[in-house]
């Protein structure tokens, strides 16, 4: 790994975080897109992206909403539960995917979050 790949990982990281913790969306949407510029595959990128969050890297966000009263508890556990169970079931079909199939996926579910986003009430 060159330090340029380096720092930009550090940056990537550093992004995603900062994005997940100031507006709750997953570091997934932010890495992936900057993993597949990076030269990684579709199947590589996220991979790489499932391996960084499977550690609790959000437990300090999670911690400063929870201790402004921004948390559920009983919402959290449920969607933390079937969270894995699908996760488990999604990779073993996406791991299966063609590439392009499954870059294609990937693209159409940003535009929607997106669309949704910008036109959304």
């Amino acid at each position: 790994m060159t330090i340029s790949t380096l720092i930009i990982l550090l940056f990537i990281g550093l992004l995603a975080g900062i994005l997940s913790g100031l507006i709750g969306i997953g570091g997934g949407i932010i890495m992936i897109p900057l993993l597949l510029l990076l030269g990684l595959t579709q199947h590589q990128s996220q991979g790489t992206s499932l391996a960084v969050l499977s550690v609790p890297v959000t437990a300090l966000a999670a911690f400063n909403y929870y201790k402004e009263g921004y948390v559920d508890w009983k919402y959290a556990a449920v969607i933390a539960i079937f969270f894995v169970i699908g996760g488990y079931i999604g990779s073993k079909f996406a791991v299966q995917l063609d590439e392009k199939i499954l870059k294609k996926i990937f693209g159409v579910i940003l535009l929607l979050v997106a669309g949704k986003l910008i036109l959304g009430k």
